[in-house]
């Protein structure tokens, strides 16, 4: 079957999810690169307070993937990522309320709301990717949306450089952007979204397509409970430990480069853009490579755990990011390492919706999730307590465990999960004939 025959409506779901990343992560990532600003001219806070502020945010996102994960494969993915994104759409324009004298435990429950409601989207994502997409697809799908949450960062970037002044007026502006543009992704999910199955506009040649490599499913609903115990669900958490890595580039990145070289908000901006904009490359390469190599003929196993290997060679140099004597030495290899880990988390994803069942997908992704907040929330605590007492010099550490966590995680992977056989409804192994 020629693929240009074959119907193209997948790409504009993706288009949406793509969309809808790109405001997901405007939302979280925009208080990093205000963080330095808010803290010296605005509210006042310690690292320390800084760091339960961004907890608050991870405890909730945590917490939300088990809920939103469970309710997006309850309810369908439709329903589910209104409830999310409606969520954090509400919070997000709360921030914009926030005054001087509620302080840091002001945002921190604006957070929480925000980071519940932002947990949905990607177990939501994920599950629509395995229902739109064919296996030797989904990493390159995976990696294009999730190229979204680079293009994110780089638009908070952009927008607090043009919006807020340089002690922090005009900062609410932000928040209430973010909050307009979920709205608009709303009423175009509303108007767009269906199952492929029952999609006016998906001709019959693509959902064959889209179904060439699935396996039958029936409707009976699968709790996450039931996936908890499978030893697959805790490979897919091990692959996302390094998440923790990826928060700490998003919420300290801007400390360290501002402690490090003395960059302000408006010197923040161009190195920002251009660690994402790597990370926007890491992102699609990493899922089109996997994707290449399985077309060439290699298994799912061997193309998924081969390209994140690599991607954890690119992302070892960043332990050497404190030793930098030049702002663009150190900014190069974020860079690369940003790049690395957002290609590693292209196939991360991938992992739930090469074995699991696409009924279980988002269940899956909400417990690995919660995993990889939890980390997050550890390494906060860990990086605002050492900064308050070490100064500056205790990135050292921060940026040690940040190179070295990606082969750990890759070798929990492949002890607990060294082949990757796709499991039925009844979660057990599925014999080929």
């Amino acid at each position: 079957m020629a693929l240009r025959n074959i119907g193209s409506f997948r790409w504009r779901i993706l288009a949406l999810l793509f969309m809808a990343t790109t405001i997901n992560y405007m939302d979280r990532s925009v208080l990093g690169v205000l963080g330095p600003t808010l803290r010296d001219h605005v509210f006042g806070w310690t690292n320390i307070q800084y760091s339960y502020i961004t907890i608050s945010f991870k405890i909730a996102y945590a917490l939300g993937f088990l809920v939103m994960g469970a309710v997006i494969d309850r309810k369908g993915t439709k329903k589910g990522y209104l409830y999310s994104i409606g969520t954090w759409s509400v919070f997000s324009l709360l921030h914009a309320l926030i005054t001087r004298g509620m302080g840091w435990i002001g945002f921190a429950l604006a957070r929480f709301g925000l980071g519940f409601g932002e947990s949905g989207n990607f177990p939501s994502s994920i599950k629509t990717i395995a229902e739109w997409f064919p296996k030797r697809e989904r990493a390159l799908a995976t990696g294009i949306f999730n190229a979204g949450t680079n293009v994110g960062i780089i638009l908070a970037a952009a927008l607090a450089t043009i919006i807020v002044g340089p002690e922090g007026q005009r900062w609410q502006f932000t928040f209430l952007t973010t909050a307009a543009l979920s709205a608009t992704w709303i009423v175009l999910w509303l108007r767009t979204y269906r199952r492929p199955e029952a999609h006016p506009r998906v001709v019959p040649a693509e959902l064959a397509y889209i179904r060439c490599d699935a396996a039958p499913e029936t409707e009976e609903k699968i709790p996450w409970a039931k996936v908890l115990p499978v030893k697959e669900t805790w490979a897919f958490a091990a692959a996302k430990l390094p998440d923790a890595v990826w928060y700490f580039y998003m919420f300290w990145g801007t400390f360290f480069l501002n402690a490090q070289f003395g960059l302000s908000l408006t010197g923040l901006a161009l190195p920002l853009v251009v660690i994402y904009i790597v990370a926007d490359f890491g992102s699609v390469a990493g899922g089109w490579l996997s994707s290449a190599l399985i077309l060439k003929g290699w298994s799912i196993n061997r193309a998924r755990k081969t390209t994140m290997l690599l991607c954890a060679v690119v992302i070892l140099p960043v332990v050497f990011a404190t030793q930098a004597s030049k702002v663009w030495l150190a900014v190069a290899l974020m860079a690369l390492a940003a790049g690395g880990h957002q290609a590693w988390s292209a196939n991360a994803f991938t992992l739930a919706s090469d074995i699991f069942p696409r009924k279980a997908t988002a269940s899956v992704v909400g417990i690995g999730g919660m995993i990889g907040a939890a980390a997050g929330i550890a390494a906060d605590l860990g990086v605002g307590r050492i900064l308050d007492r070490s100064g500056r010099q205790g990135y050292f550490v921060a940026f040690l465990v940040a190179g070295l966590l990606y082969p750990v995680a890759l070798g929990a992977i492949h002890l607990i999960m060294p082949r990757m056989t796709p499991l039925g409804d009844d979660l057990k192994p599925v014999r080929r004939p």
